[in-house]
């Protein structure tokens, strides 16, 4: 039997976070976390790159010209979306996730999905460096970890 875990070593990393503006100051929190976490495990400062844009839909456009640029080994999509009175919050959530999600499949490049959706506000902010951690940590690490497995299966016999 084969197993593969990656690990979290990000030395000679190369990672793009796009963030989302829209709720920036809990956005803001995310990629501070993201940031933190890829220092923690090694990614030098100078092989990051943040991208800011207008909100959560317009983030797969951008992970998609990054993944293709061939400059990044994973790509951090980060932002917040709270349900209001309409279906633009359903909308737009979902369509995040599911452009992200085929960024990622069609470059083969780990694009790590972390637009907030949630109901109120305070729920984001809860998730962006309060009670429930911070997301954008838990983004960064994941996308390390995607990383390695993803190189690994080059090995896989």
């Amino acid at each position: 039997m084969n197993e593969l875990r990656g690990n979290k070593r990000g030395k000679g990393r190369r990672i793009a976070v796009v963030a989302g503006r829209y709720h920036g100051d809990v956005t803001q929190k995310l990629v501070e976390g993201a940031l933190a976490g890829l220092d923690e495990h090694g990614v030098a400062a100078d092989d990051v790159t943040v991208v800011w844009v207008p909100g959560a839909f317009e983030i797969p456009l951008v992970a998609r010209k990054l993944a293709t640029s061939s400059r990044f080994d994973a790509i951090v999509c980060l932002g917040v979306v709270v349900r209001g009175e309409t279906a633009h919050f359903e909308l737009v959530s979902n369509e995040a996730a599911r452009g992200i999600a085929d960024v990622a499949r069609e470059t083969g490049v780990p694009c790590i999905f972390e637009v907030l959706a949630t109901e109120q506000l305070d729920q984001a902010e809860a998730r962006a460096g309060g009670i429930h951690g911070n997301k954008g940590w838990e983004a960064a690490e994941a996308a390390l970890e995607m990383v390695s497995v993803c190189s690994s299966l080059a090995d896989v016999r």
